[in-house]
């Protein structure tokens, strides 16, 4: 019985996810920089969680404000196109 539980469970290591912006040292997070913020929206429009994204808290506050910033002067899209 042990070695058929061995057998069909499997053993998952998840790598931790490391911050982009800790990564490469990047102190501030620009509004203006779309091609970096489009990679934190999904195609709907909205913004990628940091469990899912690997983002530290402190950067992700950081994304989510200068989203909401690029969207609110028309930079970004509030939503995609249907």
């Amino acid at each position: 019985m042990k070695e058929a539980r061995e057998k069909t469970e499997k053993k998952t290591f998840q790598r931790k996810k490391v911050c982009r912006f800790c990564a490469d040292k990047i102190d501030f997070i620009d509004y203006k920089d779309l091609v970096t913020l489009k990679n934190f929206l999904t195609e709907r429009g909205k913004i990628i969680p940091r469990r899912i994204s690997g983002n530290c808290s402190g950067h992700q506050r950081q994304l989510t404000l200068s989203i909401k910033r690029s969207r609110n002067i028309a930079l970004l899209a509030f939503a995609e196109e249907r």
